[in-house]
């Protein structure tokens, strides 16, 4: 697998008419979507989601990190923050509690790799740590997702995760880990078949990967 230079047209913002596609084919979907301006929009409103005190597990996203999204639940102390809990376990004898509480907080709070305006979802992993909460075992689930990963199809956001996603979280990664990453996991979310549960946060901006 390359790492090649990301794709150019895999960084522009959707326009508006896109976004609103990509929203109604959400809602139709069962997902509930709002479309906001930006990083600081969805910093706020993701503050007004969680109920104080929640348990809330964040997958690793540069959208959240750069938000300020990340820091807000991981360190504030007015979560029950999944993270730095399972970060203070032992991973040799306590690996399969770190995964429950991965996989079943109140909340989990990520980005994804595309959104198409057909409705769909797609995230990749190179472990999985944040994919059994959103495929359904957390109990509410929130998205924030740049103008620059509105897609037209499924295709699209594939070609989108090898070509522009991986060089980049490779690079990331071989700088935090000194490993490169993989897209080892994919996850393609079609629909929310339970009411309430997934919110998608649409911003006009370009943020994160």
């Amino acid at each position: 697998m390359t790492t090649s230079t990301p794709a150019a047209p895999f960084t522009h913002p959707a326009s508006a008419q896109r976004l609103e596609r990509a929203a109604a084919a959400l809602t139709d979907h069962g997902f509930t979507v709002e479309i906001l301006d930006d990083g600081a929009a969805a910093r706020t409103r993701v503050k007004e989601l969680i109920p104080e005190g929640a348990s809330v597990f964040t997958g690793a996203s540069e959208t959240l990190r750069l938000s300020g999204i990340e820091e807000d639940i991981n360190t504030s102390g007015r979560y029950d923050a999944v993270k730095p809990r399972g970060l203070a376990m032992d991973r040799a004898t306590q690996m399969r509690e770190i995964w429950r509480l991965m996989s079943t907080p109140d909340v989990i709070v990520g980005s994804v790799a595309a959104v198409t305006e057909t409705g769909s979802l797609v995230v990749a992993s190179a472990t999985g740590s944040q994919l059994p909460g959103y495929a359904g075992a957390a109990a509410h689930a929130i998205w924030i997702v740049g103008a620059q990963k509105v897609v037209s199809d499924l295709p699209t956001a594939l070609r989108r995760v090898e070509d522009h996603c991986l060089p980049l979280e490779n690079d990331r990664a071989m700088k935090a880990y000194g490993a490169p990453s993989a897209p080892n996991r994919l996850l393609i979310l079609n629909a929310e078949p339970q009411p309430g549960r997934g919110t998608v946060l649409l911003l006009r901006e370009t943020i994160g990967f």
